[in-house]
């Protein structure tokens, strides 16, 4: 029943932020933003997808055998894919992440290792979209100052409950590390061996790189398919912070929390705030469409088998149930 009502609360959420962009915005502009996007744009974003797909494939079988599971790049393409569509139709956007975590966890010896693997190649791709937005923002000052402008609206009620959280985080994660518990043990252990060991964060970095790009360049796309004429020196800082909203939880696979951000950001970088939601809305039809092959995979895929996996040396050899 709890989960029944958290997925009706984040399909109301997705559904009510863009009924009240829908509203709030000119509905003749946003309809002539949202003009029929041009095919050649979409298919090419289309074929972007595909290699997207296989590098984050590539990035978790890396990580992965890192931590020294059995992971074979076909399955993981597939199990992939699977999760990629998972992602898109149910609430939340972490489904299908689990989904394949679960799937590897009872093919493998060391179940919460998997659990692990995805999560930290999951952390990999946000901490390079992180860095991208960072520097994107840099890069534009004039974006930069009214974001900063339109975010200190939010009044110095909003900005100290954020600093009294900030500052709670930090004395946690304080008190962890003076007396660990098991589990921050062996993550930590695991993030060293997988994400920042001298003969592996370069391939993270580069992996990670590669997905980030094509994001980018996806939605960089879906503004070309639908006529914006934005020079990309323009369009390429706003993308990140868009993307980076996608990561929170609460709607159906970002909708209605990036087509708010997309607003926002359009808004604050001087462009009409209704292209950005239109741009946006493309965008999130291509991910869905790229991700139906995974709803075929999900419809002919067999149960996993267990696997012997061959821990990572210096990993401890008892499975953690």
């Amino acid at each position: 029943m709890a989960r029944a009502n958290a997925m009706l609360l984040r399909l109301g959420v997705s559904g009510t932020l863009i009924g009240l962009l829908a509203w709030r915005l000119d509905a003749q502009a946003l309809r002539d933003a949202f003009a029929a996007p041009a095919p050649g744009w979409l298919w090419l974003a289309l074929l972007i997808s595909v290699p997207q797909v296989m590098l984050s494939a590539w990035r978790w079988r890396l990580t992965a055998r890192r931590m020294g599971l059995t992971l074979s790049l076909r399955r993981a393409v597939a199990e992939y894919y699977a999760a990629t569509f998972l992602n898109q139709v149910l609430p939340g956007g972490v489904v299908g992440d689990a989904t394949r975590a679960w799937r590897h966890a009872q093919s493998s010896l060391d179940r919460a290792r998997a659990w692990r693997a995805v999560v930290i190649e999951r952390l990999s791709g946000q901490v390079m979209l992180l860095l991208i937005a960072l520097v994107g923002l840099a890069a534009a000052p004039a974006l930069r100052d009214s974001l900063t402008a339109l975010f200190s609206r939010l009044g110095n009620a909003s900005w100290t409950g954020l600093a009294v959280g900030a500052t709670g985080l930090v004395a946690l994660a304080l008190w962890a590390c003076r007396r660990p518990p098991a589990w921050l043990r062996h993550t930590l252990h695991d993030l060293e061996v997988a994400l920042v060991a001298s003969s592996v964060w370069l391939w993270q970095s580069l992996g990670s790189l590669g997905v980030v790009a094509s994001y980018i360049a996806i939605y960089a796309i879906a503004a070309r398919a639908i006529g914006a004429d934005i020079a990309l020196s323009t369009l390429l800082p706003l993308i990140p912070p868009v993307l980076m909203v996608m990561a929170i939880p609460l709607s159906v696979a970002g909708w209605g929390l990036r087509e708010g951000a997309a607003a926002l950001v359009w808004m604050g970088a001087g462009l009409d705030p209704a292209q950005g939601v239109a741009i946006s809305l493309v965008y999130g039809v291509i991910v869905l469409v790229s991700s139906l092959p995974g709803a075929w995979l999900l419809c002919r895929r067999r149960p996993p088998r267990q696997g012997r996996d061959i821990p990572p040396p210096g990993a401890p050899l008892t499975s953690e149930r």
